[in-house]
C-alpha cells in the first residue's frame, strides 16, 4: 500500500511564493514517476507538473511553466513543487500523485489526501 501525504499549503497573497511537499511511505516503489494535479471548486481535477523516478525529465502544464518548479528528493520518495509570482487563479486543492508517466489522472495510481492553497488578491 503506497500513502503519500502532501504537506506545504496555505494562504498567500498574489505574487508571493509557497513550497509544497510530498512524502512517499516508505513502501513505495522509488521508480514511480510523481505528479501534482489540482481541483478548484467546481472544475475538474488538472494537470499541474509530473516528474520521472530518476527525476531526469519534468513536464509542466502550459498555466504553470516558468512559474512552478517540480523537483525529487535524494531519497526518491519524496517530491517537492516549487510555486512562484502565484496568481489567485492557482487557488485549488493540490494533490500529489504516483503512477506512470502522463498527464492525465489515469496515468497515476497513489493518490494523497491533498494540500489547500489559497491565493488572495
Amino acid at each position: 500500500q503506497v500513502q503519500l501525504v502532501e504537506s506545504g499549503g496555505g494562504l498567500v497573497q498574489a505574487g508571493d511564493s509557497l513550497r509544497l511537499s510530498c512524502a512517499a511511505s516508505a513502501r513505495t516503489r522509488s521508480t514511480y514517476n510523481m505528479g501534482w494535479f489540482r481541483q478548484a471548486p467546481g472544475k475538474e481535477r488538472e494537470f499541474v507538473a509530473a516528474i520521472t523516478w530518476r527525476g531526469d525529465t519534468t513536464n509542466y502544464a502550459d498555466s504553470v511553466k516558468g512559474r512552478f518548479t517540480i523537483s525529487r528528493g535524494n531519497a526518491q520518495n519524496t517530491v517537492s513543487l516549487q510555486m512562484n509570482s502565484l496568481k489567485p487563479e492557482d487557488t485549488a486543492v493540490y494533490y500529489c500523485a504516483a503512477g506512470d508517466w502522463g498527464t492525465t489522472q489515469y496515468s497515476y495510481h497513489y493518490w494523497g489526501q491533498g494540500t489547500q492553497v489559497t491565493v488572495s488578491s
